[in-house]
């Protein structure tokens, strides 16, 4: 290798809890190679195989042995350079009141924290609801801490919108660092541009009126909405909701409601074209689960409009049934978010084995920052300062 150059290393990674394969995608545009990725929904495994390859597979990880995933990848512990997962976050969200007390899918973060213990990866990437890190997953927290002793854990709430999307999406990250691994890691600055609505929307024709998929941006099909809500989400000015329907038209439980308690504002909201989108969940093609509807046309979010405001390209088509789809887009880890992290997990990884010299801190260099490519990955640009041992 030349002096003065910095190396490509396809450094590999499994991911458990893959879902559509959002984090796989971010973490294959920051550089990393898949052997193997996981998850019990068949539909949403059909997805990851037919945008990112056949190494996904239908599996429960309350069955699934770290000996088997490195027999089946051809691996010995402690070879892994990357274990990535996001276990289901349903129980500890806030908008499941107590669910954090008896909801059996919490248990799969012990789970989780098993296979990094059995497969003893380089480092780990963990990630889930933004109360994860509060009271409602502060066992588990413990419980990572004193099981994964030999690893160094880092975290950090983030935003998605300081990371390249159009969307107030906040996460809990957990970044391991197993200690003989000598380099650091830090989370990546934020970006200085945020990307409005608009910026991710422009350029999608309207969906086509009899509720087929569109022919050139798949998965871009209306939802039936019925003529009366339709109606009432025509008098809801971008920014609105529900108050700004005439009160002869509103639901009869918003007639009466009192506002100065609550009142879900969110009911039949418009977004703004100029601003940023709340979190993207499986309910976003209703106007009655939240801030759902289309800045301009009358109508909702269509898949493929969530999937952009999660950060997905055009390309990426999703499988199954339309429930099935919004599921996999809602529960998604937003790809720009998996793959600023992953650059820096890269990087602690070329810094360990010895091609980089500097401890020049990772700040998410990009040729663009801030301007997420919709249709293509961010080209990744390394440290300019860093230089790859003479060999």
């Amino acid at each position: 290798m030349k002096h003065g150059t910095s190396p490509t290393v396809k450094y590999n990674f499994i991911e458990s809890f893959c879902g559509a394969g959002g984090m796989s995608l971010g973490l294959a545009n920051a550089g990393f190679k898949p052997l193997m990725a996981f998850d019990l929904d068949r539909a949403a495994i059909q997805t990851y195989c037919a945008n990112l390859g056949p190494h996904g597979r239908v599996a429960d990880a309350r069955q699934v042995l770290g000996a088997d995933i490195l027999r089946d990848s051809g691996i010995r512990r402690g070879e892994l350079a990357l274990f990535a997962g996001g276990p289901p976050c349903q129980g500890f969200s806030k908008q499941h009141r107590g669910a954090h007390l008896g909801d059996s899918r919490n248990d799969l973060v012990v789970e989780y924290i098993r296979l990094v213990d059995e497969l003893r990866p380089r480092f780990f990437l963990f990630e889930n609801v933004a109360i994860f890190g509060q009271k409602r997953g502060k066992a588990y927290v413990k419980q990572m801490h004193d099981d994964l002793c030999e690893y160094e854990i880092n975290f950090r709430l983030v935003n998605s919108a300081d990371f390249g999307l159009a969307q107030t999406r906040e996460r809990y990250l957990i970044v391991g660092r197993r200690r003989d691994q000598n380099a650091g890691f830090d989370f990546p600055d934020r970006i200085c541009r945020q990307v409005t609505v608009g910026d991710v929307l422009k350029g999608l024709p309207e969906p086509p009126d009899d509720f087929t998929d569109h022919p050139r941006f798949p998965n871009h099909q209306r939802a039936r909405v019925t003529t009366l809500n339709i109606e009432r989400f025509s008098h809801v000015p971008q920014g609105g909701g529900w108050q700004d329907i005439p009160y002869e038209l509103r639901l009869p439980c918003h007639q009466r409601v009192d506002t100065t308690s609550g009142g879900w504002p969110d009911v039949y909201g418009r977004l703004e074209w100029s601003g940023q989108c709340p979190t993207i969940t499986g309910g976003f093609d209703s106007f009655t689960r939240g801030r759902y509807g289309h800045p301009i046309a009358n109508r909702p979010l269509t898949p493929r409009e969530a999937a952009r405001l999660q950060g997905f390209p055009d390309r990426f088509k999703f499988c199954g049934t339309r429930g099935d789809i919004r599921s996999q887009i809602g529960n998604a880890v937003p790809p720009p978010l998996a793959e600023m992290v992953g650059i820096n997990i890269h990087e602690a990884l070329l810094a360990a084995d010895g091609f980089l010299t500097n401890s020049t801190p990772a700040n998410t260099l990009l040729e663009e920052p801030g301007a997420y490519q919709i249709d293509q990955p961010r080209k990744v640009r390394r440290r300019p300062a860093a230089r790859a041992k003479a060999g």
